[in-house]
């Protein structure tokens, strides 16, 4: 997209834009953040296992991961929108074929496979790389902030649906409706589309540099290293927190209602946090934030686990943690584009949500291993707090300045 296009978005056209990712990043997401409550439903009924359904959502997660690279590359070359229609096509048939699944390895392919490519081309890797092709440099903080906020808020709408869905009509109807909601979504993918085949970042010094150049430049620099693995700690909280946390709380003596509701507070905080920190990434130096985002985590959790658990305290530790859940996500990103430039950042941004995923296979798997094995979650609450100060340690010392390349002569610029 040239600069002029960028520039002439009116704020009609900008709030549609990023609206519209919002939406289908809400729809992902969300999805994605209730599947604790399915736990007890489907493994009750089924006759399976907690160790059974995390292990399908841990290869949900690590196949989120692995294709997302895949998917990034894609979105780069022929635009976010054709990759944005797949996803929202396989999520789909994934959740349809979920709902249906009756043994344990139909359900680890539909709830883990299929969906995992799903979230792969509608979470925030897409959607963010098109917003941040699509709006001016200028607005970018402030269009992911708001995408994120309005794809928390569909989090938050999803929570009490999932729950009157599932005590009115049964986890499967639940399923397929999300299923139906999934497919009508497809007109919003289509507002996302990228004018120029490949998309192009405006004026950007990396618009003649070839795809494989752009990702051995990546993997040269000690920093994207070091994001990638920072974000792993990032991914085993908030798998971890997502999926087993209701379960965790009945456990403990606390109602279902409460697991309902403290999800609904981790999304409904989401919304405002992800926004500010959006706000926050285009004033500050972004690995700073990050940094401080992984102690407050770590802390929250040690309070949780060592304070007496109460209703209270459960909402008071998802109003924490949902401030900061996905805020990492636009600083992130923005931290990628600041140092890479846009025009590889679905698959830059791809390669370092490995990091990310890889930690939500271990967080969703470790905590129905260890449960099954000691009947307790306390292990994983501790990993996940040494996790968070790490990964605080290792984004302190990242190079954030931008790179400059020296291009060849007639490069397009």
């Amino acid at each position: 997209m040239s600069a002029l296009r960028k520039s002439s978005l009116d704020a009609p056209q900008l709030w549609l834009l990023v609206v519209a990712g919002g939406v289908v990043m809400g729809l992902a997401l969300g999805v994605r953040h209730v599947q604790g409550l399915f736990l007890l439903p489907i493994t009750m009924e089924r006759g399976w296992s907690r160790e059974t359904f995390a292990m399908a959502l841990a290869v949900q997660n690590l196949a989120w991961g692995v294709a997302q690279p895949f998917t990034g590359m894609i979105a780069d070359r022929y635009g976010s929108a054709k990759v944005v229609v797949g996803g929202l096509v396989c999520y789909a048939l994934g959740l349809a074929g979920m709902a249906y699944a009756a043994t344990p390895a139909a359900f680890l392919w539909t709830a883990g496979v299929c969906i995992g490519v799903a979230l792969s081309g509608t979470a925030f890797a897409v959607i963010y790389g098109a917003l941040s092709r699509l709006v001016a440099p200028e607005r970018r903080s402030w269009a992911l902030g708001v995408a994120g906020a309005v794809g928390g808020l569909g989090q938050f709408t999803l929570v009490p649906a999932a729950q009157w869905l599932i005590g009115g009509w049964g986890w499967v109807a639940a399923l397929l409706t999300f299923a139906v909601a999934s497919a009508m979504l497809l007109p919003l993918a289509f507002l996302l589309r990228e004018p120029g085949s490949p998309p192009r970042g405006a004026a950007a010094p990396d618009a003649g540099q070839p795809l494989s150049a752009a990702i051995r430049e990546a993997f040269s620099q000690p920093g994207f290293w070091l994001l990638n693995l920072g974000f792993l700690a990032c991914g085993f909280q908030l798998a971890f927190i997502g999926t087993h946390l209701p379960a965790y709380l009945m456990d403990k003596g606390l109602r279902a209602a409460d697991g309902v509701a403290a999800l609904a507070i981790i999304a409904l905080a989401n919304v405002m946090g992800t926004y500010v920190c959006g706000l926050l990434g285009g004033r500050h130096r972004r690995k700073y934030l990050l940094a401080g985002i992984y102690l407050i985590r770590a802390g929250a959790i040690a309070l949780f686990v060592l304070l007496p658990l109460s209703t209270w305290t459960v909402y008071v530790f998802a109003a924490v943690m949902g401030f900061i859940w996905l805020g990492t996500v636009p600083l992130t990103n923005g931290l990628i584009s600041q140092v890479f430039g846009v025009r590889y950042i679905t698959t830059l941004f791809g390669f370092v949500f490995f990091g990310h995923q890889l930690g939500s296979f271990l967080g969703v798997w470790l905590g129905g291993i260890v449960f099954e094995a000691t009947r307790s979650y306390d292990l994983i609450w501790l990993g996940a707090m040494a996790l968070g100060v790490l990964s605080a340690a290792l984004h302190w010392p990242i190079d954030d300045r931008e790179i400059r390349r020296i291009r060849p002569a007639g490069a397009l610029g």
